[in-house]
């Protein structure tokens, strides 16, 4: 039987998306999936792709997952209780299996230990290390932040109400999601990545004041950028009913991104794609104009 490509989080954005330019590039029986729930993955199904049954909680339920699997990727758990020992689940699974490259999707910080963010996101280079330690080929693709994330920090009415986030001066070299999913699936397709670290992000960084520039000239009026206090900005989230967990996980970025963690611009997704990525000013445009 050939030997096959696994895909975890598939019927998430990311695994989505890496799923999709993979069956640009090769047969969908050449691809398997990796899902908690079938019933999210029956348009994967229909494709041809093979779906496999697992919880990352669950050790047992992964045992037969990597049958016949050549590369896995492993798309980091959005579930933080124990996360690493979910990844640790994954990976001693692909390698019982006998799995030759394991691909891990992390993220691209300048350094993990003096950040703000450290014990929230370190999980991630704490798995990285169990992938190296295991034996099998590996290639980590350091994510930056998506573009989409934006609205989630600035909102959905920039527009109207301009842009009110405590992120100073920081800039952040932005990507999109989907052409990070791509990168991703150029890397299992193709040959010479084995134990490479990439870092997943634009040449161009920018800061919040960029983004209302931006915004400014494709609304043709002016968007401001305003930067408050910390504290009070919390506050802000608070009353507007969010919930703890989330005013604290917005709190913990806007203070990495003034602080400059995620300032690492860099050429290899460009190099990765093929081309040139696309521009934050696309994203703004279609997002925000909705053209």
């Amino acid at each position: 039987m050939k030997r096959m490509i696994l895909v975890t989080g598939a019927t998430g954005h990311l695994g989505g998306s890496i799923v999709k330019h993979l069956l640009t590039k090769i047969p969908a029986d050449q691809i398997v999936v990796l899902v908690r729930d079938e019933n999210k993955a029956a348009d994967l199904k229909a494709a041809g792709v093979h779906i496999r049954i697992g919880d990352y909680h669950d050790p047992a339920s992964l045992t037969g997952a990597f049958v016949n699997v050549e590369k896995a990727i492993l798309v980091s758990s959005s579930d933080f209780n124990d996360r690493l020992g979910q990844h640790k689940n994954v990976i001693d699974a692909a390698k019982l299996a006998g799995v030759r490259h394991f691909v891990y999707t992390g993220v691209s910080m300048k350094d993990i230990h003096t950040s703000v963010l450290r014990d929230f996101m370190i999980d991630h280079f704490q798995t990285e290390e169990y992938v190296k330690d295991s034996g099998m080929k590996y290639t980590f693709m350091r994510h930056n932040l998506y573009a989409e994330m934006i609205p989630f920090y600035v909102g959905h009415q920039v527009l109207e109400k301009g842009i009110v986030f405590p992120a100073g001066e920081g800039r952040i070299p932005f990507a999109l999601r989907d052409e990070m999913g791509e990168a991703n699936a150029n890397v299992l397709t193709t040959e010479g990545h084995e134990d490479r670290i990439y870092s997943i992000a634009s040449e161009v960084d920018y800061s919040f004041q960029d983004i209302a520039d931006i915004l400014s000239e494709l609304s043709g009026k002016r968007i401001t950028y305003t930067n408050p206090d910390t504290t009070r900005f919390t506050e802000s989230l608070k009353a507007a009913g969010l919930p703890n967990h989330i005013v604290q996980i917005a709190s913990w970025f806007s203070t990495a991104m003034r602080n400059g963690d995620f300032d690492v611009p860099g050429t290899d997704l460009k190099n990765l794609l093929g081309r040139k990525p696309a521009g934050l000013k696309e994203y703004l445009q279609q997002t925000y104009l909705g053209v």
